[in-house]
């Protein structure tokens, strides 16, 4: 009974996954997200400046499954050694706004 209560858990957290609203952000909006939380200070959308040039990171997690959550977490976290030895420093950015930044930042050509 236990485990079939869990199996059925389960199953509507995945589908409630799957049916979750994709976030939809335009440019324009994330690229104002984007300085204001001053996230130009050390990245652009082609260039690098102090850590990686936008579309460079979506090259680098395109067609990874997990490549949101895990930037989300380093965004808020911060960190070093993916991109080099400069440090990224932890970030104070709603849960909304970074879900959006990263989806934007992801889908940069």
């Amino acid at each position: 009974m236990k485990s079939q209560a869990l199996r059925i858990a389960g199953v509507a957290t995945g589908l409630a996954l799957l049916l979750a609203p994709a976030v939809d952000v335009s440019a324009a909006d994330a690229s104002a997200l984007a300085a204001k939380y001053n996230c130009q200070a050390c990245h652009a959308p082609d260039k690098k400046i102090v850590g990686p040039a936008y579309k460079d990171v979506a090259a680098k997690y395109a067609g990874d499954a997990s490549a949101a959550g895990k930037l989300e977490k380093k965004v808020k976290s911060g960190g070093s050694g993916v991109w080099g030895q400069i440090p990224m420093p932890p970030n104070n950015v709603p849960d909304a706004d970074l879900k959006a930044l990263v989806a934007w930042i992801l889908a940069t050509k």
